[in-house]
Protein backbone atom coordinates (compact mmCIF):
# COMPACT_ATOMS: atom_id res chain seq x y z
CA UNK A 1 0.00 0.00 0.00
CA UNK A 2 1.62 3.31 -1.14
CA UNK A 3 2.31 5.69 1.72
CA UNK A 4 0.11 8.88 2.47
CA UNK A 5 1.46 11.67 3.70
CA UNK A 6 -0.16 15.28 4.09
CA UNK A 7 2.77 18.42 3.12
CA UNK A 8 2.54 20.94 5.84
CA UNK A 9 3.03 24.71 4.48
CA UNK A 10 6.21 26.14 5.86
CA UNK A 11 6.11 28.19 8.83
CA UNK A 12 6.26 31.37 8.12
CA UNK A 13 8.23 34.45 10.13
CA UNK A 14 6.07 36.58 12.32
CA UNK A 15 4.87 39.54 10.98
CA UNK A 16 6.25 42.98 11.48
CA UNK A 17 2.94 43.72 13.29
CA UNK A 18 3.08 40.82 15.46
CA UNK A 19 6.21 41.41 16.49
CA UNK A 20 5.74 45.04 17.69
CA UNK A 21 2.64 43.78 19.77
CA UNK A 22 5.09 41.36 21.20
CA UNK A 23 7.62 43.80 22.18
CA UNK A 24 5.29 46.22 23.21
CA UNK A 25 3.66 43.50 25.39
CA UNK A 26 7.38 42.20 26.97
CA UNK A 27 7.94 46.48 27.25
CA UNK A 28 4.72 47.22 29.22
CA UNK A 29 5.06 43.57 31.81
CA UNK A 30 8.41 45.33 32.31
CA UNK A 31 6.46 49.00 33.46
CA UNK A 32 4.39 46.79 35.09
CA UNK A 33 6.62 45.18 37.35
CA UNK A 34 9.08 48.32 37.47
CA UNK A 35 6.00 49.61 39.42
CA UNK A 36 4.90 46.76 41.35
CA UNK A 37 8.49 45.88 43.10
CA UNK A 38 9.11 49.45 44.83
CA UNK A 39 5.31 48.57 45.44
CA UNK A 40 5.80 45.80 47.43
CA UNK A 41 9.50 47.09 49.00
CA UNK A 42 6.85 49.99 51.06
CA UNK A 43 3.32 48.05 51.10
CA UNK A 44 4.94 44.15 51.33
CA UNK A 45 3.82 41.90 48.57
CA UNK A 46 0.26 41.23 49.96
CA UNK A 47 -0.32 44.92 49.13
CA UNK A 48 0.40 43.98 45.78
CA UNK A 49 -3.00 43.49 44.74
CA UNK A 50 -4.09 43.17 40.69
CA UNK A 51 -6.36 46.19 41.73
CA UNK A 52 -3.54 48.63 43.82
CA UNK A 53 -0.85 47.82 40.63
CA UNK A 54 -4.01 49.14 38.48
CA UNK A 55 -4.47 52.12 40.36
CA UNK A 56 -0.84 52.97 40.61
CA UNK A 57 -0.56 52.67 37.01
CA UNK A 58 -3.66 53.77 35.57
CA UNK A 59 -4.54 50.86 34.03
CA UNK A 60 -7.19 48.89 33.74
CA UNK A 61 -7.77 45.32 35.70
CA UNK A 62 -8.41 43.59 32.90
CA UNK A 63 -4.94 44.45 31.14
CA UNK A 64 -2.91 43.85 34.16
CA UNK A 65 -5.03 40.11 34.43
CA UNK A 66 -3.63 39.80 30.87
CA UNK A 67 -0.19 39.78 31.84
CA UNK A 68 -0.51 37.78 35.15
CA UNK A 69 -3.21 35.67 35.66
CA UNK A 70 -3.11 35.56 39.98
CA UNK A 71 -2.00 37.65 42.53
CA UNK A 72 0.44 34.90 43.24
CA UNK A 73 2.37 35.02 39.52
CA UNK A 74 2.21 38.56 40.11
CA UNK A 75 4.12 38.40 43.47
CA UNK A 76 6.73 35.77 42.17
CA UNK A 77 6.85 37.67 39.06
CA UNK A 78 8.32 40.82 40.74
CA UNK A 79 10.35 38.71 43.05
CA UNK A 80 12.28 37.33 39.79
CA UNK A 81 12.16 41.06 38.71
CA UNK A 82 13.69 41.97 42.03
CA UNK A 83 16.59 39.37 41.94
CA UNK A 84 17.60 40.55 38.62
CA UNK A 85 18.03 43.94 39.69
CA UNK A 86 19.73 43.05 42.79
CA UNK A 87 21.96 40.93 40.92
CA UNK A 88 23.04 43.73 38.08
CA UNK A 89 22.93 46.55 41.21
CA UNK A 90 25.27 44.10 43.59
CA UNK A 91 26.54 40.65 42.38
CA UNK A 92 27.91 41.30 38.61
CA UNK A 93 30.02 44.32 39.34
CA UNK A 94 31.75 42.59 42.22
CA UNK A 95 32.26 39.44 39.61
CA UNK A 96 35.27 41.91 38.34
CA UNK A 97 37.19 42.25 41.84
CA UNK A 98 39.94 40.23 42.79
CA UNK A 99 38.92 36.31 44.07
CA UNK A 100 39.67 36.09 47.92
CA UNK A 101 39.40 39.25 50.32
CA UNK A 102 39.64 41.79 47.79
CA UNK A 103 35.79 40.34 46.16
CA UNK A 104 34.52 40.05 49.78
CA UNK A 105 35.07 43.76 50.41
CA UNK A 106 33.88 44.93 47.04
CA UNK A 107 30.71 42.83 47.81
CA UNK A 108 30.04 44.10 50.76
CA UNK A 109 30.68 48.07 49.48
CA UNK A 110 28.32 47.06 46.08
CA UNK A 111 25.36 45.99 48.86
CA UNK A 112 25.95 48.71 51.24
CA UNK A 113 25.72 51.33 48.31
CA UNK A 114 22.70 48.99 47.07
CA UNK A 115 21.10 49.74 50.40
CA UNK A 116 22.12 53.95 50.73
CA UNK A 117 21.46 54.35 46.77
CA UNK A 118 17.33 52.96 47.72
CA UNK A 119 17.60 50.74 44.68
CA UNK A 120 13.99 49.77 45.69
CA UNK A 121 12.26 52.85 47.25
CA UNK A 122 11.22 50.47 50.73
CA UNK A 123 14.77 49.36 51.17
CA UNK A 124 16.07 45.83 50.15
CA UNK A 125 13.37 43.80 48.78
CA UNK A 126 14.54 40.71 50.33
CA UNK A 127 14.60 41.74 53.65
CA UNK A 128 11.23 42.77 53.53
CA UNK A 129 9.79 40.13 51.72
CA UNK A 130 11.24 37.80 54.03
CA UNK A 131 9.90 39.09 57.13
CA UNK A 132 6.70 39.14 56.01
CA UNK A 133 6.38 35.70 54.54
CA UNK A 134 8.94 33.64 57.11
CA UNK A 135 5.78 32.07 58.89
CA UNK A 136 3.45 32.08 55.92
CA UNK A 137 4.02 28.25 54.16
CA UNK A 138 3.43 28.56 50.21
CA UNK A 139 5.17 29.06 46.81
CA UNK A 140 5.75 32.59 47.35
CA UNK A 141 7.67 31.74 50.68
CA UNK A 142 10.18 28.87 48.92
CA UNK A 143 11.06 31.21 46.46
CA UNK A 144 12.25 34.19 48.60
CA UNK A 145 14.27 31.38 50.72
CA UNK A 146 15.94 30.00 47.59
CA UNK A 147 17.06 33.12 46.95
CA UNK A 148 18.07 33.51 50.44
CA UNK A 149 19.79 30.56 49.74
CA UNK A 150 21.64 31.29 47.08
CA UNK A 151 23.26 34.42 48.44
CA UNK A 152 24.40 32.71 51.36
CA UNK A 153 25.89 30.21 49.25
CA UNK A 154 27.73 32.95 46.92
CA UNK A 155 28.86 34.50 50.86
CA UNK A 156 30.60 31.45 51.67
CA UNK A 157 32.01 30.51 48.64
CA UNK A 158 33.59 33.88 48.24
CA UNK A 159 34.97 33.41 51.89
CA UNK A 160 36.22 30.32 51.11
CA UNK A 161 38.12 31.43 48.49
CA UNK A 162 40.01 33.68 50.68
CA UNK A 163 40.75 31.02 52.58
CA UNK A 164 41.76 29.03 50.08
CA UNK A 165 44.46 31.68 49.32
CA UNK A 166 45.50 32.45 52.93
CA UNK A 167 43.72 35.41 53.50
CA UNK A 168 41.20 34.55 56.44
CA UNK A 169 42.05 32.23 59.25
CA UNK A 170 42.09 28.86 58.89
CA UNK A 171 39.68 28.22 61.38
CA UNK A 172 37.07 30.55 59.98
CA UNK A 173 33.69 28.78 59.66
CA UNK A 174 33.09 30.05 55.77
CA UNK A 175 28.89 28.57 56.38
CA UNK A 176 28.82 30.97 59.61
CA UNK A 177 30.80 34.19 58.88
CA UNK A 178 28.31 34.20 55.61
CA UNK A 179 25.21 33.92 57.82
CA UNK A 180 26.93 36.56 60.48
CA UNK A 181 27.54 38.83 57.01
CA UNK A 182 23.94 38.37 55.91
CA UNK A 183 22.02 38.90 59.30
CA UNK A 184 24.66 42.19 59.66
CA UNK A 185 23.67 43.70 56.42
CA UNK A 186 19.44 42.88 57.38
CA UNK A 187 19.38 44.23 60.61
CA UNK A 188 21.43 47.09 58.77
CA UNK A 189 18.91 47.66 56.32
CA UNK A 190 15.78 47.95 59.02
CA UNK A 191 18.19 50.76 60.88
CA UNK A 192 18.86 52.57 57.85
CA UNK A 193 14.70 52.49 56.71
CA UNK A 194 13.96 53.53 60.17
CA UNK A 195 16.26 56.64 60.90
CA UNK A 196 18.59 57.19 57.39
CA UNK A 197 20.95 59.44 58.20
CA UNK A 198 24.62 59.45 58.46
CA UNK A 199 25.14 57.73 62.12
CA UNK A 200 23.65 54.81 60.65
CA UNK A 201 25.29 54.74 57.71
CA UNK A 202 28.74 54.75 59.55
CA UNK A 203 27.66 52.32 62.24
CA UNK A 204 26.62 49.96 58.79
CA UNK A 205 29.98 49.88 57.32
CA UNK A 206 32.22 50.23 60.81
CA UNK A 207 30.46 47.02 62.26
CA UNK A 208 30.68 44.91 58.87
CA UNK A 209 34.06 46.08 58.17
CA UNK A 210 35.14 45.08 61.74
CA UNK A 211 34.04 41.72 61.43
CA UNK A 212 35.32 41.12 58.29
CA UNK A 213 38.86 42.51 60.27
CA UNK A 214 38.35 40.04 62.78
CA UNK A 215 39.34 37.01 60.68
CA UNK A 216 42.21 38.50 58.25
CA UNK A 217 45.16 36.74 58.81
Amino acid sequence: MPLRFTLMPPTQPPSPARRRSTTQGRQTRQAILKTAVNVASVEGLEGLSIGRLASELGMSKSGLFAHFGSKEELQLAAIATAQAIFINEVIRPTRKALPGMTRLYALMEAWLAYGERKVFAGGCFFAAAAMEFDSRPGVVRDRLADITNQWLQRLEKWIGEAKERGEIRADVDAAQLAFELHTLMWGANTMLQLYDNAQVKNQMKTAIAHRLQSIVN
